[in-house]
């Protein structure tokens, strides 16, 4: 079984090219969110964007479309209110059919829309990851071997590929190793079994073992973080198990190397403007203010109204003023 490292990784993302441009970088697709859990669909949202991915959408219900005020950078789909349910067949699907890789699954939910819709991601064949309530509904579904296919990866946690498979959490954990590769051959498609140690195995009997990060990412959240790293992957072009071993390794890794990792491909459009804002701090002295004549204008507001003798520039003026209004 192959170990993941840092030389590894970086080898099997390489560089950007610097004639790059966004169209290059793939148009990833996120299904996913629920009124209460838009969270999720936030931090995988985010997690793509610094991973490099050139465009991406989301489609959220309605109840979730607020939270991504604050990630510009995704275009955001709402529909309905905040039921999957009510989500119409040929609303998404042009967005399904422009994507060249989907995410389907965080923070979901589990009402009845949320099987279909994982019915639909999958019938289009494109890369994509099902993550979280996207098992979960798999899991309720009968013979997923047949719906599943060569460009999916499945992202389990112990308890969700006990679910998957109908195992026991303490067999799945004896035998971690070994069910990923089962599974991934019987499903045919990419199985990332997440733990302290994660294993990825792939259908073609490929299968490694990632042994970085630590107890810190054992939290709510880091899921959706490996589900958007993962899809931004798919979407530049790696395979499904390329995808997932860059996934997984950039998620357990230090800042130091994740940033070394990534490179520009961290940045977003968000953090120009806000080096624009600092720019501008440094340059001024405070934030929002234009040179001396803008830091005593700010200064004095902060007195509260000004005397009539400072409007009117001296106390003789004040004295000539009051004369004029009793005369």
């Amino acid at each position: 079984m192959e170990q993941l490292t840092f030389e590894k990784i970086k080898a099997l993302i390489g560089e950007r090219k610097p004639t790059a441009n966004k169209g290059d970088n793939g148009r990833a697709l996120i299904i996913a969110g629920s009124e209460l859990m838009s969270g999720a669909a936030l931090m995988c949202a985010a997690a793509a964007l610094r991973a490099g991915v050139g465009t991406l959408k989301a489609v959220v219900p309605n109840g979730a479309r607020l939270a991504f005020y604050s990630v510009p950078e995704c275009m955001c789909i709402a529909f309905g209110g905040g039921k999957w349910n009510e989500l119409d067949e040929g609303f998404i699907a042009p967005y399904i059919a422009e994507a060249s890789a989907i995410c389907v699954g965080p923070g979901m939910g589990k009402d009845s829309g949320v099987e279909n819709t994982v019915r639909l991601a999958l019938a289009a064949k494109k890369p994509i990851v099902i993550d979280a309530d996207g098992l979960n509904a798999l899991s309720r579904i009968e013979n997923i071997a047949n719906m599943l296919h060569d460009k999916a990866v499945l992202t389990p946690h112990i308890g969700e590929m006990a679910r998957l498979t109908g195992l026991s959490t303490a067999y799945i954990k004896e035998n971690q190793a070994e069910g990923a590769a089962k599974y991934a051959k019987q499903w045919g498609c990419t199985v990332l079994l997440k733990s302290y140690r994660s294993v990825i195995a792939c259908h073609d009997g490929r299968i490694a073992l990632n042994t970085n990060g630590n107890s810190g990412l054992a939290k709510g959240g880091s899921g959706d973080v490996l589900s958007g790293i993962t899809l931004a992957m798919l979407s530049q072009g790696l395979d499904t198990f390329g995808a997932a071993c860059a996934g997984a390794y950039t998620l357990g890794a230090s800042a130091e190397e994740a940033m070394a990792l990534l490179k520009e491909r961290m940045l977003m459009a968000r953090d120009v403007t806000d080096a624009v804002e600092k720019r501008k701090r440094d340059d001024n002295g405070r934030p929002g203010v234009r040179g001396r004549r803008g830091y005593r204008k700010r200064q004095n507001s902060r007195r509260g109204p000004e005397p009539f003798v400072q409007r009117c520039g001296s106390a003789r003026r004040y004295r000539h003023d009051r004369y004029a209004r009793h005369s």
